[in-house]
């Protein structure tokens, strides 16, 4: 009897641990699957620029787009927050025109106190060339209120799911977090962002030295600063705030595009109102690194600088304090030695011709 209970207790035991076995490997499986699944759903985002300031805000975009042709990223809205020019929502629906989505939705701020008031880029002469470049709005006055799209976008969307970049004024997004429940939703714009919008990413300079505030064209200038101040103090999430780019250049890429391609042609006017340059000459990409951090995460070629958290003052200026508790603010800075990586794979995907319709 002894025996037959010894042989019988090793049976019991090796089922119990082969059934141990398989439940783990089955688990672990459905882990790996889940997180192949999850890496292949588009990322959904809400670029928010001041198209027409500057020409990386147009290689911003087309970058998007090059990783919605690869499905990568969703675009779902535009917003055109800096109202001083004019015609900033006309150039953001001519580039989707040309990358073959004439139908994403553009919000544009009709106000006129915020914003860069030269118009660097030729912006009203690119947007009203509609025979050129297809658009089908021209001014800011012919695009959706930006708080009432954002506000649509974000009600249609499911729980924690919605990238939203800043690469110009924080207008935009300040407007969003002050806007009150409507018959859109219910919900406050604070709670309504809160809820849906996974993680803020913005670029701009900020100053990583204790002594001194960094006064930036996006976070302080242009009428910013106040709205910028609000947005980082009252943010609900998770705030990322990329520094890249400064020695990125693109331009050359462009030189062989075709002559329609509205990013050579913007590239081409913003570096000719720039003293005279051309696209040899080249133009910093600060703000595409956003775009890349949102879809390609960290990688190999960017890092956390650390815990910490931005002070804003009254004027706008900025500065990263370090912090050894994990705030829900991230300082992310590009790698030493990544400039020629970047140069080369951003200036290929923005010089990239558009891919939707050969799928």
């Amino acid at each position: 009897m002894g025996i037959m209970f010894n042989a019988n207790s090793k049976f019991i035991q090796g089922t119990f641990l082969l059934l141990v076995f398989l439940l783990i490997n089955m688990f672990l499986i459905s882990c790996f699957n889940e997180d192949k699944i999850s890496q292949k759903q588009p990322v959904k985002i809400i670029l928010d620029t001041d198209m027409g300031s500057d020409c990386d805000d147009v290689g911003t975009l087309a970058l998007l787009h090059a990783y919605a042709d690869d499905d990568r990223a969703k675009i779902l809205a535009c917003i055109y927050s800096s109202g001083k020019v004019r015609y900033g929502a006309g150039i953001i629906d001519a580039i989707n025109t040309y990358y073959e989505r004439p139908n994403i939705p553009i919000g544009a701020y009709k106000g006129f106190d915020i914003g860069d008031s030269v118009d660097k880029m030729s912006a009203e002469k690119l947007a009203k060339d509609t025979s050129a470049f297809g658009n089908d709005i021209i001014s800011n006055e012919d695009a959706e209120d930006q708080t009432i799209l954002s506000r649509k976008i974000l009600v249609a969307q499911e729980d924690n799911s919605v990238t939203y970049i800043t690469i110009g004024h924080t207008k935009g997004i300040y407007d969003l977090l002050i806007s009150k429940p409507d018959s859109i939703s219910s919900l406050s714009g604070m709670e309504l962002a809160k809820k849906k919008i996974k993680r803020w990413i913005a670029t701009g300079g900020i100053s990583q030295n204790k002594d001194y505030f960094n006064y930036d064209w996006n976070y302080s200038k242009n009428g910013a600063a106040l709205y910028t101040k609000y947005v980082v103090e009252n943010w609900p999430n998770k705030a990322y705030f990329i520094l890249g780019g400064e020695n990125v250049f693109l331009g050359k890429n462009l030189k062989d595009t075709p002559p329609g391609n509205i990013v050579r042609t913007a590239y081409r006017d913003w570096l000719w109102w720039w003293g005279h340059k051309t696209l040899d000459d080249q133009r910093l990409s600060g703000d595409l690194f956003s775009i890349y951090y949102a879809v390609e995460g960290l990688g190999e070629n960017l890092t956390e600088k650390e815990y910490g958290w931005l002070e804003v003052n009254d004027s706008g200026g900025t500065k990263w304090h370090k912090d050894q508790d994990d705030t829900n603010q991230v300082l992310i800075i590009q790698r030493k030695g990544t400039d020629k990586y970047f140069e080369e794979y951003l200036g290929k995907l923005t010089a990239r011709s558009p891919q939707k319709s050969l799928k």
